[in-house]
């Protein structure tokens, strides 16, 4: 509420509010968010359907489009959605139900239609006036009782229709056939499973509400994909994601192994991940044989009619069809994870994330308000047939003189209301009866409805009364549905069948399946980086880019994972077997990390277990660290050391021996030993040496035994037999260097 204070009067007419932009700025966007949230993006605990999918249902059940009536165009269905009941473009509304018609996009589908509704490699479903549509069995029983008063009904974006607020659904949609959505700040992720089974999850929920997650996952041990595959996610982690509503389901492709004769196979993958397009993991295999990264696969074919068949060939029979597999499984996407976030809107109309017995139990309690309510419909009408054969009863009774009033009075509805205690309704039923009606066979058949609708009446006011009886009834409609899922017997059988997951400690590595051969990285002085084949010790015929030059190199194997570490205090890692070939001049490494151009790689080292290093920034501040603490998977690094403002990363070492000797930009050189710096992970660290001006120029680490040798401008080792009179406290001064110590002030 905005104070009167704050209202401007305009000259013209009108108000100005005086508001803080800031404020106003976000009382708009929190508005925006919750549309987005609650109007586009998260499903309905109790239909599971968003918006869109729920008005696309009512629209067509509105033209009559049920599962055995004629297919209408999609674009009629289109166009009645979007101008009564979705204020948003024609491509969202068709999208959303193209995506209902696809038997490998929802686990049921809503929509049966007709033409092309796109495939699984990926292709576009055909122009919405190309297409018809109808609803399937399973999408009229989102409907079944919607016209008995079961279901609230708001006003339209336009305020000219009614629409439904949510769907009164015989089975539970949301786990049924999942979800998938993005809003503003919140998301969902459901997967989708087998209707029979959560139908027996739910009646066992209703005879125990008490039942637990884990005594419920017996009836639902795990998600069921339209596109099959195999769950080797262990069981303890999908009953934790179950309980809590978040986590991921790992999803391995169906495969199996073909005898071609003569020793030779080839391996068969018949049902891929779920949301994984076939095209796109055929284009990505054949890149894997191609860069030389699947050096177990040969070739790959796509065999696939109307049931999916990649045909997967080995480079040789020798190697088996499983260690085949667990390469390809840890490359591409024949194995992926399905993240489960059970974000939904709850009865109250409140976003948060549920559980799966509570998704369920959700359900079922409002299975329980449709059966209360669906009773009191059915009884008011009831009420009202039972009024009106009272009337007619009377009628029938005294036929001769209901007769005489209606042919003798001026105002027969008056006098018969009168004669008789009749109401309104009861007289305009006597009037508007028809004279070959008045028949014996009429009384006695209005009798016999009357019987029967008093017995139905007391059977539903025992119902209304009793909790346990409304439970019952519940149970009831779910079996009635459970039958309807079952007769169906394709779409019933479980499609995503159960693996035991593989043990970690025999699992192959990914470099495990790359070709090892050996590289010299060359990094250029303006940041240009390539792998050239084999170990080269001479690297003066590389040529370079014109005003570039070698600033590092670096001999490994296409399988280790190089580090290099910047003058910003991060470490970046890149595979050898990924880094652009030594033909050309390379790439600049910006393509590959996120590096500011302000700031230059300072080093670069394959890690090893066991070593460490010394980081210093240019102050003098710096720490010891395992190398393996280097290792990063993102582009943008892992910050190592921390660097203030004027400051930048000055010096890594490996660590050789049990002293360390530093030297500043002043040449002054101290020595001390390496057991006084600190082992971090990440940090600032603490001061190497003190300085008045400058910093730190470089370091050096040996065994004391073997003394300190530096390397002279020539390239030949140079003894410093004074060196222990340079040892003091970390954080000193230091001495001067000796007469004869290298001019760069450096150690090599």
């Amino acid at each position: 509420m905005t104070d009167n204070s704050d209202l401007i009067e305009p000259t013209e007419g009108g108000k100005i509010i005086n508001e803080p932009f800031d404020r106003a700025l976000e009382s708009r966007y929190l508005v925006y968010a919750l549309s987005t949230i609650t109007s586009r993006a998260l499903p309905d605990v109790r239909d599971g359907l968003k918006p869109v999918q729920r008005r696309i249902v009512h629209a067509m059940g509105e033209l009559g489009l049920d599962s055995d009536a004629r297919f209408k165009k999609c674009a009629k269905i289109v166009g009645d959605v979007m101008g009564k009941f979705h204020p948003h473009g024609d491509s969202a509304i068709y999208d959303t139900m193209v995506r209902l018609a696809q038997d490998f996009s929802v686990r049921y589908r809503l929509v049966d239609g007709q033409g092309n509704f796109g495939n699984i490699d990926g292709d576009s479903a055909a122009a919405y006036r190309y297409t018809e549509a109808r609803l399937t069995n399973t999408g009229t029983l989102l409907l079944e009782g919607i016209n008995e008063d079961c279901v609230n009904f708001r006003e339209t974006y336009s305020g000219e229709d009614l629409e439904p607020v949510v769907l009164p659904a015989s089975f539970p949609n949301l786990l049924a056939n999942g979800a998938m959505g993005i809003a503003v700040g919140m998301a969902t992720s459901i997967p989708p499973h087998n209707a029979i089974e959560l139908i027996d999850a739910c009646l066992a929920l209703v005879d125990d509400h008490d039942l637990s997650t884990e005594a419920i996952m017996d009836y639902i041990p795990g998600p069921d994909f339209p596109t099959g595959g195999v769950i080797v996610e262990p069981k303890e982690n999908i009953l934790n994601a179950y309980e809590t509503g978040k986590g991921s389901i790992r999803v391995r492709s169906k495969w199996h192994v073909e005898d071609m004769g003569r020793g030779q196979w080839q391996i068969i993958v018949t049902e891929p991940p779920f949301q994984v397009q076939k095209s796109r993991l055929i284009e990505k295999l054949a890149e894997l044989i191609e860069n030389k990264r699947a050096p177990l696969l040969a070739d790959v074919r796509d065999e696939s009619a109307e049931d999916i068949r990649i045909v997967l060939e080995p480079k040789s029979k020798t190697v088996t069809p499983e260690h085949l597999m667990e390469s390809l499984f840890k490359l591409s996407d024949l194995e992926n994870r399905f993240s489960v976030n059970l974000n939904v809107i709850d009865a109250n109309g409140i976003p948060r994330v549920m559980g799966v017995k509570e998704c369920l139990f959700s359900f079922i309690t409002f299975k329980k308000e449709l059966v209360v309510r669906r009773a009191n419909w059915r009884r008011g009408k009831i009420e009202a047939r039972l009024e009106i054969l009272a009337a007619l009863l009377i009628a029938y009774l005294n036929l001769d003189e209901v007769i005489r009033i209606i042919r003798e009075e001026d105002d027969a509805k008056a006098v018969l209301m009168a004669t008789f205690n009749l109401n309104d309704v009861q007289a305009n039923a006597i009037l508007d009866t028809r004279l070959r009606n008045l028949r014996k066979l009429e009384e006695m058949a209005i009798k016999t409805e009357d019987a029967n609708l008093k017995k139905e009446l007391d059977e539903l006011n025992k119902l209304l009364a009793s909790e346990k009886l409304q439970w019952r009834k519940v149970y009831n409609e779910l079996e009635k549905t459970r039958e309807i899922f079952a007769k169906d017997t394709i779409s019933a059988k479980r499609r995503t069948s159960f693996a035991d997951a593989p043990d970690p400690s025999t699992a192959i590595s990914i470099e495990a399946f790359i070709t090892k051969e050996p590289i010299t990285v060359v990094l250029s002085k303006r940041g240009w980086i390539r792998a050239l084949k084999g170990k080269i010790e001479d690297l003066s015929s590389v040529k370079f880019k014109d005003d570039d030059d070698l600033s590092l190199s670096l001999q490994c194997y296409t399988t280790d994972k190089i580090v290099l570490f910047a003058t910003d205090g991060r470490a970046f890692t890149l595979q050898g077997d990924k880094l652009p070939s030594g033909r050309g001049l390379g790439e600049p490494i910006r393509l590959s990390i996120e590096l500011g151009e302000e700031y230059d790689i300072l080093d670069m080292f394959v890690p090893e277990d066991g070593k460490k290093r010394l980081v210093a920034s240019s102050k003098g501040y710096g720490f010891v660290i395992d190398e393996n603490e280097f290792l990063s998977q993102k582009r943008g690094g892992k910050t190592i050391l921390s660097t203030g403002d004027n400051q930048k990363a000055a010096v890594t070492k490996v660590i050789k021996g049990n002293f360390l000797g530093v030297i500043g930009e002043n040449r002054k050189l101290l020595i001390f030993n390496s057991e006084e710096l600190p082992v971090m992970s990440r940090g600032k660290g603490v001061k190497l040496q003190s300085y008045r001006d400058g910093g730190i120029l470089d370091a050096i680490s040996f065994k004391g035994e073997d003394g300190l040798v530096w390397i002279d401008s020539s390239g030949r080792n140079r003894e410093m037999p004074e060196w222990r009179d340079y040892v003091g406290k970390r954080a000193s001064v230091g001495r001067m260097v000796p007469r004869g110590f290298s001019k760069t002030g450096k150690f090599s």
